[in-house]
């Protein structure tokens, strides 16, 4: 983390331009056996795609709401950071029907109908795939992304001391965000090349630190594991060998 970071974004940038080709997010599913293992760079790609479309085609601007309904998952990662990027503030598990934009997965689309705004679905199907039928309302995530430009520019500034991240009891300004993490990140004594093992849910301050923010201003990783309780014992400790973790947050 450079002492110029003031937003979730500004910490990506400089993870790009001081190791683009490491590991940023390694997600494992452990419902479906699926992994998925995103470098900086590709990770810092589909984030720009996702700010152009949340941007351009759903016409979100800085000081937007959206209610983020979607797990621990590498995509609800990529969707923090382009709403960082835009200047969109993200509530976690907030109420669709007063938020201007509704990002869903797939067992919450009853619920974020109610979002009388944009709405986004996502499948959270392997590789990103799209629905086999796209949901009635919503725009299909993995329809729409790829064809996004790979570069973003926001119209606007975003401003780091607006609120950036809702979760719970809590609300952070982008610049409380970043400094949160890396007081995180120091606590756990992450540094660059860190891996950090986390099977908390992105319902909490405590899994979105694990599970991205303080790796990510420690200049470390994060591997990100989604219904870990199907793991066993020992299938875990396959995993943290394997996968090089020096810390776990379960």
């Amino acid at each position: 983390m450079n002492s110029s970071d003031r937003t979730p974004a500004d910490l990506l940038r400089s993870a790009l331009a001081t190791d683009p080709a490491r590991p940023l997010v390694t997600f494992y599913d452990d419902a479906t056996g699926e992994r998925v293992e995103l470098s900086v760079a590709t990770f810092a790609n589909w984030v720009s795609k996702t700010a152009n479309l949340l941007q351009g085609d759903l016409a979100a601007a800085p000081g937007d709401r959206l209610a983020l309904l979607l797990p621990a998952h590498w995509q609800s990662a990529v969707w923090l950071l382009a709403c960082s990027s835009v200047g969109v503030t993200v509530e976690i598990g907030g109420d669709p029907a007063g938020a201007d934009l509704v990002v869903s997965g797939p067992d919450t689309l009853d619920a974020a109908r109610a979002c009388h705004g944009e709405r986004v679905a996502l499948a959270l199907r392997p590789l990103g795939g799209r629905f086999p039928r796209p949901p009635e309302g919503f725009v299909d995530y993995a329809v729409e992304v790829p064809g996004q430009g790979d570069r973003f520019a926001p119209f606007a500034p975003v401003d780091p001391d607006e609120s950036a991240l809702i979760v719970g009891d809590t609300e952070l300004s982008a610049a409380q965000l970043v400094a949160r993490a890396g007081a995180d990140a120091v606590e756990r004594g992450l540094t660059p090349g860190s891996r950090l093992l986390s099977g908390l849910a992105y319902d909490s301050w405590d899994g979105l630190s694990a599970g991205l923010y303080a790796p990510l201003a420690a200049g470390g990783s994060v591997v990100l594991c989604r219904n870990p309780g199907k793991l066993s014992a020992q299938a875990l400790e396959q995993r943290v060998t394997s996968e090089r973790v020096t810390d776990r947050a379960m």
